[in-house]
């Protein structure tokens, strides 16, 4: 067995890593970044080396580095967890070289799986269906074009080297095809430095269903059922779910066979998942599910597998790196209730789904659940990597209850100054077509308006909230009415004044409270969403806010990286008057409406923080 592992990750991941090894007694050795120095994994792990400044580039990916530390600290083994260098094959190679043991796949399966239309080709000859489309070398436009018209639309053009949403285009009509895959070898050329490309035909009704593998050096390899993840939005798995809902027996069983046999295909050692495209618009059919991709890899989303297999998928990666056959054979293996995991998200649906970074003066987490997560409240949300929080994880009986009990939990989650996506993840976990089983990758885009919160707190909530501080009171706190239709029966309330923090539960009859203390503004949370509040006068019937007076405020932490007016320009609505950057995202801040510029705040390399007035227009006539 391993003695001692260097986690070439960070985060969440990273703990996740930790606490297993932990418990089979490996000694582990974290690396960080400059501004990860006094992140919980570092101070959890029994070693720790810095490898560089904040930028990704200059720390968690330069290879050199991380294998100059484990030498330094007496490793063993190298565990890259997922993102960064965890399907790279030259790095995986650079490992074993130096003598280490690599916690992953083999290079060469990483290499077969790494290109999509290779990949495909592969599981043709391995007997696996595949999606309808032409992965051919014949890159020339006409040729794309006539092999696109003979799929027939909607096709799916996709960089073959791609991933994470980024070189892909749907296209719906022949007329639009030569624009689409202009643009898809631009962006594929510029994020993956290939711009080759496959054609696929698009599913329509499209569910997004993966099955996670395991291989050892023994020749065994196995599956360990399927997990959904058709929740996305642009892309992006947002809650993940095991089993599939819809998916019988006899299906499961082909879905599954046809993962085994991908993996066999490319002699396939570790944790790895293989990724199917279903067309659900008839329910889930074994004749309807194709080969997408494989993640050579450990998922994000393994730990929903884990709850309903009763398997520690991070020990068994330790096993087999160890060289020790697979703990289960398949016949071992069983599903036992249902999981969901829900990715909690420093962002701000209300405005866009824009990071949202900085401090963590407050962070509560649901209890009673599995939470994984890499930040801690005293902690910050860093503009350099992924904006992920924590990983929401339940698992009950039955569908319907764990989708409940993950409403239930992202409403209790409590994060302020930072902005979260956790009143976005209660309304779609309790949202009757969600629980119903109706889904399929477009839900969230179809539901936007009655998923995406707000961003401010109606009347009644305000007024819910001071009848729980004044129960004395009368007049306009005489009543509470309006409540959400999709809120759940009782609401959860706690409002800070002045450093001590009254936590409501509320119900369309009476509020009740309990104190706890905290230091902190003026706060409200409700249902997952967090506002700064004012207690209004009993004088006001009111809540509406004031007109707005032209000033435009940073709608997210970042910089300055353009100015296109100074005090004093005649401007018009809808001008481009500054841009903002963060996490590698681009604002720009138009005009509201017709007028002067009569102050400006803002100048170019300026960071700022959200919130921060930046430029004010008056109104031409004012």
């Amino acid at each position: 067995m391993i003695r001692s592992l260097l986690i070439a990750n960070r985060g969440e991941i990273a703990r996740r890593i930790i606490r297993t090894a932990r418990k089979m007694g490996v000694r582990t050795i974290a690396v960080h970044s400059d501004v990860d120095a006094g992140m919980p994994f570092v101070r959890e792990a029994d070693a720790a080396v810095c490898i560089g400044p904040a930028p990704a580039r200059e720390s968690y990916l330069v290879q050199q580095k991380i294998l100059d530390a484990a030498k330094a600290t007496g490793a063993e083994a190298i565990h890259p967890g997922y993102g960064f260098l965890s399907e790279n094959a030259e790095f995986a190679e650079a490992v074993e070289a130096a003598g280490l043991v690599w916690v992953g796949a083999p290079p060469h399966s990483i290499r077969a799986m790494g290109l999509k239309d290779a990949a495909k080709k592969l599981m043709v000859a391995a007997g696996v269906p595949v999606t309808p489309g032409y992965m051919g070398e014949d890159q020339d436009p006409a040729h794309l074009q006539a092999e696109a018209d003979k799929i027939g639309y909607p096709v799916l053009i996709k960089a073959v080297a791609g991933g994470g949403g980024k070189g892909m285009r749907k296209v719906d009509r022949a007329e639009d095809f030569a624009d689409a895959l202009a643009s898809c070898q631009r962006e594929a050329a510029s994020s993956f430095g290939d711009d080759k490309v496959l054609i696929e035909k698009y599913i329509l009704g499209p569910r997004h269903i993966e099955v996670q593998v395991f291989g050892d050096r023994h020749g065994n390899v196995v599956h360990l059922f399927e997990r959904d993840c058709s929740l996305q939005r642009r892309h992006q798995k947002v809650i993940e779910e095991a089993p599939a809902p819809g998916m019988d027996a006899a299906t499961r069983a082909v879905v599954c066979d046809a993962a085994v046999k991908a993996a066999r295909a490319v002699d396939y050692v570790g944790a790895g998942t293989i990724e199917f495209i279903a067309d659900a618009s008839e329910g889930l059919r074994a004749d309807r599910i194709w080969f997408m991709e494989m993640n050579t890899r450990l998922q994000v989303e393994h730990p929903v597998t884990e709850m309903i297999t009763g398997q520690d998928l991070v020990e068994w990666q330790l096993r087999v790196a160890s060289g020790e056959p697979l703990p289960r054979r398949q016949d071992q293996l069983s599903i036992n209730g249902w999981a969901m995991e829900a990715r909690l998200y420093a962002e701000n649906p209300s405005n866009g789904f824009l990071p949202s970074t900085g401090p963590l003066h407050r962070l509560k987490l649901p209890r009673g659940i599995r939470v994984d997560s890499g930040v801690e409240e005293g902690g910050e949300v860093s503009p350099f990597y992924d904006p992920m929080i924590a990983k929401l994880i339940v698992a009950a009986p039955s569908r319907q209850a764990t989708a409940a009990k993950l409403a239930q939990a992202a409403a209790r989650v409590e994060v302020w100054p930072v902005r979260t996506n956790a009143a976005f993840l209660a309304l779609a976990a309790a949202d009757p077509d969600f629980v119903a089983g109706h889904i399929d990758t477009g839900f969230i885009e179809r539901h936007a308006e009655r998923l995406v919160p707000s961003g401010e707190p109606s009347t009644a909530v305000q007024q819910a909230a001071a009848r729980a501080l004044l129960p004395a009171a009368d007049g306009v706190w005489s009543s509470i009415t309006g409540f959400r239709a999709n809120a759940a029966p009782d609401c959860r309330v706690a409002v800070e004044i002045a450093g001590d923090t009254h936590l409501v539960t509320l119900t369309e009859e009476t509020p009740r409270a309990r104190d706890m203390t905290v230091g902190g503004e003026r706060l409200l949370f409700m249902a997952g969403e967090a506002w700064p509040f004012e207690l209004p006068r009993a004088d006001h019937a009111g809540g509406g806010g004031a007109v707005s007076d032209g000033t435009l405020t940073a709608p997210m932490p970042g910089k300055v990286i353009a100015v296109e007016v100074a005090e004093g320009d005649h401007v018009t609505k809808g001008q481009k008057l500054l841009v903002l950057e963060a996490m590698k995202m681009e604002q720009a801040m138009l005009a509201p409406f017709n007028g002067v510029v009569v102050e400006l705040k803002a100048r170019v390399g300026g960071q700022v923080a959200e919130g921060t007035a930046l430029v004010r227009v008056e109104k031409d006539g004012d």
